[in-house]
């Protein structure tokens, strides 16, 4: 069933739909307030447009089910569940199903830093050195062509700079992912077995520092593992474990209840959604994990999960400017500092620049340059994310608004982005 075949009675139940959910949000811990999206300069025949999309998507069985928020000036205009959350169970999706957002996590760690920052306990200028010794003897690995017989070999050369926390924050280390592309540097992170057995975060970083870097530290933004070596700067720099630093940072004041790095608990675990069977492998032959079992390694890079109302909260803080509920995170100026670009013209993309055109990078977001460029809708001033099982989101200041868009389908977490996008804006009608 396609968008433009949709019988009137099924736009008037979708239109209700959207009004109806209201009555039932509340009911949430820390619900967000709510309005009609009438009330937020929204559409609501047009907002139906997407649960219809995603519901037909879910007939299809392209995925399980999904949940889409659309939050406008502080108060939540639709939130739909749709779908199932586990295609092996009969249990519909729900508002309240929990996802494991897997990179979403990154901007959470990121937010934390730049809290310590204000609070003098780090700079973001400092070598990591300062914090995980181990780094201060890194080398680049540059690769060599033998133009006689065309072999290749890695030489090892010294950093023209360190690595420093803004590094981290903004991809720009050196470090990388071994299963982003292909080279001698990733092949080696490969036979090194980064990404297996059970670490600490401290055991991570620290096998990360035994291994070549991708590029000169500043030079060329690479994703990477740097947020789980910065995961592991902020249990140097506290004292303690990183879900520790982010429970007493964000997670509890912001009542973020479910999000976590493991669920252990029978009745939460009944909450856990699960992607189609053929649809787990996340990349390079790696697939979803199971947040019910626990390990030592808690990683800052993609080990949390989540639901839409707890990362509601997150957002509506960013884009207070820092603040929720009376309460003040980040002062507005650090907000617009995270989320403008960090990297200029001096440094370097490559054909496997995630953000795409139109965007730069900030501290821990992608961050929207211009209105044009990207082939998709929204202004400049944007900042965004996502996770590789799916969920995603974006805020944008110039319409006070923000989305979630939480699902388990790594095949789908691309290809829906920009359809979600366009949909969306399609319904802001001021």
């Amino acid at each position: 069933m396609t968008i433009t075949t949709l019988s009137r009675a099924w736009r008037g139940w979708l239109a209700g739909a959207t009004l109806a959910f209201a009555a039932h949000a509340g009911a949430s811990a820390q619900a967000l307030p709510t309005a009609s999206p009438e009330e937020l300069g929204l559409s609501s025949e047009r907002l139906g447009r997407v649960g219809a999309w995603l519901q037909a998507e879910v007939d299809a069985k392209r995925i399980p089910g999904a949940v889409i928020m659309v939050v406008r000036n502080g108060r939540v205009g639709y939130y739909q569940a749709v779908g199932r959350q586990d295609p092996a169970r009969p249990d519909p999706m729900s508002r309240d199903s929990i996802f494991r957002i897997y990179s979403m996590t990154k901007p959470l760690v990121s937010v934390a830093t730049l809290m310590l920052a204000e609070e003098g306990k780090l700079v973001l200028e400092a070598p990591v050195s300062r914090y995980i010794p181990s780094f201060a003897n890194t080398r680049v690995g540059v690769e060599k062509t033998d133009p006689a017989t065309g072999a290749k070999s890695l030489e090892l050369v010294p950093q023209r700079r360190p690595i420093t926390v803004q590094d981290l924050l903004r991809h720009t280390s050196g470090l990388t992912y071994g299963f982003f592309g292909e080279s001698l540097v990733k092949k080696a992170y490969l036979d090194a077995g980064v990404g297996a057995g059970d670490f600490t975060t401290a055991e991570f970083a620290e096998k990360l520092a035994t291994l070549p870097l991708h590029y000169q530290p500043g030079s060329t933004w690479d994703y990477s593992y740097s947020t789980d070596v910065l995961g592991r700067v902020l249990e140097v720099v506290t004292g303690q474990s990183l879900y520790s630093v982010l429970r007493g940072k964000l997670l509890d004041p912001l009542g973020m209840k479910d999000t976590s790095f493991y669920v252990t608990e029978p009745a939460r675990q009944a909450r856990i959604a699960e992607p189609l069977p053929e649809d787990r492998v996340i990349g390079a032959g790696a697939t979803v994990g199971n947040p019910r079992i626990p390990t030592k390694f808690e990683s800052g890079g993609g080990g949390l999960v989540s639901t839409a109302t707890d990362y509601a909260r997150f957002l509506q803080m960013m884009l207070n400017g820092g603040s929720l509920d009376g309460r003040r995170y980040l002062s507005p100026t650090t907000v617009r500092y995270m989320t403008s670009d960090h990297l200029g013209t001096s440094v370097a993309t490559t054909p496997l620049y995630l953000p795409g055109a139109g965007y730069g990078f900030g501290l821990g977001f992608a961050v929207r340059k211009v209105d044009g460029e990207a082939p998709y809708n929204s202004p400049a001033g944007e900042y965004n994310w996502g996770g590789a099982g799916g969920t995603y989101f974006w805020a944008d200041p110039r319409h006070n608004m923000f989305v979630v868009f939480m699902m388990q389908s790594p095949k789908q977490r691309v290809p829906y982005r920009s359809v979600l996008r366009n949909m969306v804006y399609a319904a802001v009608e001021k």
